[in-house]
């Protein structure tokens, strides 16, 4: 009897051992199962980005053989679906693109032509909001915004 105690016991703590070796070596945090040139094309290459506070990241990415610009938010910890968004804007031109709704893992891609002009660009998560004011331009001083609502 003292036998079966003593392997009863030497499994159960190797079970344990194993389990919280399993625990200690997950991630913190999921991995995005995406990325920016996924959502945009492979021919984007990510000129911009802002953390969305601790929930994900908002990427501009630009075509240089198009001049297009792509924007695209990204959660940290894909999951159910959250209300999300990622938006793009050239004051020049007027032209913007959006996305907004409930996804599980990205908003966007959003689209406009960009080439040689200052972009304003943004997204959200849940309640954080970012934009990007006067971006990837010479003339101006680029402006970060991050908000909660």
């Amino acid at each position: 009897m003292r036998f079966k105690r003593s392997a009863l016991t030497a499994a159960a703590l190797g079970a344990l051992t194993v389990g919280a070796t399993t625990v200690l070596a997950a991630p913190a945090s999921a991995a995005p199962n995406t990325t920016p040139q996924k959502v945009c094309g492979s021919a984007y290459k990510t000129v911009n980005s802002v953390p969305v506070g601790s929930l994900g990241t908002t990427y501009l990415t630009y075509n240089s053989s198009t001049g297009q610009n792509c924007v695209v938010t990204i959660r940290s910890n894909p999951g159910i679906a959250v209300n999300m968004s990622a938006w793009l804007y050239v004051p020049d031109t007027g032209e913007a693109a959006e996305d907004h709704g409930r996804y599980t893992s990205y908003a966007g891609p959003a689209y406009v032509y960009g080439k040689g002009h200052c972009v304003d660009w943004g997204g959200h998560i849940n309640n954080v909001y970012v934009q990007v004011n006067n971006s990837n331009c010479a003339t101006a001083k680029e402006n970060r915004l991050t908000f909660t609502r």
